[in-house]
């Protein structure tokens, strides 16, 4: 391994260890004085689901993901697993034609109602590029389900 990357992944297993060390939290009690920056996982019944990262506040980005937003994005992840509705980037089958669609609107908000009871870690981590590595290493070495890193 090249220098310049083994040092930007020298220190992921350690962040890791921090965050699965940091005592679980409900995702909807998670405190505003979060640290800026870092990479949080969602767990529900000690499984692994959904790992992120943000460059703000870990607080604001943990509730995005259940708030009053129509972007909710692991919400979005569960609803679409459950009712089998893929990413488009077509009107059928866009976030706001979904919406429009009870079938779909009930499972979304279902999805955004489970989540606020899920647990929640978080670590801080400031640096772009380690903030990437160490949501990639969170996600692959915790099984989270819903992390799938395609492109699209």
């Amino acid at each position: 391994m090249k220098p310049a990357f083994q040092i930007l992944t020298s220190q992921l297993d350690a962040k890791f260890m921090a965050l699965m060390e940091l005592p679980p939290i409900i995702a909807e009690d998670v405190p505003k004085d979060t640290p800026v920056g870092g990479v949080y996982l969602f767990t529900e019944n000690n499984v692994a689901l959904y790992a992120g990262r943000t460059k703000r506040k870990l607080g604001l980005r943990i509730r995005e993901h259940f708030g009053s937003s129509p972007a909710c994005p692991f919400a979005w992840l569960l609803a679409r697993d459950a009712t089998g509705f893929k990413a488009t980037y077509q009107t059928k089958g866009s976030q706001k034609d979904l919406l429009s669609r009870p079938e779909f609107r009930i499972v979304y908000e279902d999805a955004k109602k489970r989540i606020r009871k899920m647990h929640v870690r978080y670590v801080h981590e400031s640096d772009p590029l380690r903030q990437a590595l160490l949501e990639i290493y969170t996600a692959v070495v915790s099984g989270a389900r819903h992390n799938d890193f395609e492109t699209h």
